[in-house]
């Protein structure tokens, strides 16, 4: 894992068309500003791990574009992790 510091308004770049802006450093949070095309998928770590239990407890088949209405139709699920 590559882990680095960033101050406010400071960018990292994952690849030619990714980058990741340090909008607001407070206490507690930090909010991150994240430019990608979309066919890139981009989800919240909890969103992406939860959808598929919220999908069992609602006795339903829901597909996982339901749990992020950000993502554009079509786009690819996020990769596995680690």
């Amino acid at each position: 894992m590559l882990v680095l510091s960033r101050k406010l308004h400071q960018r990292i770049r994952l690849g030619p068309q990714i980058v990741v802006t340090v909008l607001q450093v407070t206490k507690r949070r930090v909010r991150l500003g994240i430019e990608a095309p979309p066919e890139v998928a981009v989800w919240r770590e909890e969103l992406a791990a939860s959808a598929p239990i919220r999908a069992n407890e609602a006795g339903a088949a829901v597909e996982r574009s339901a749990a992020s209405p950000s993502r554009p139709s079509g786009a690819a699920e996020p990769p596995p992790c680690c």
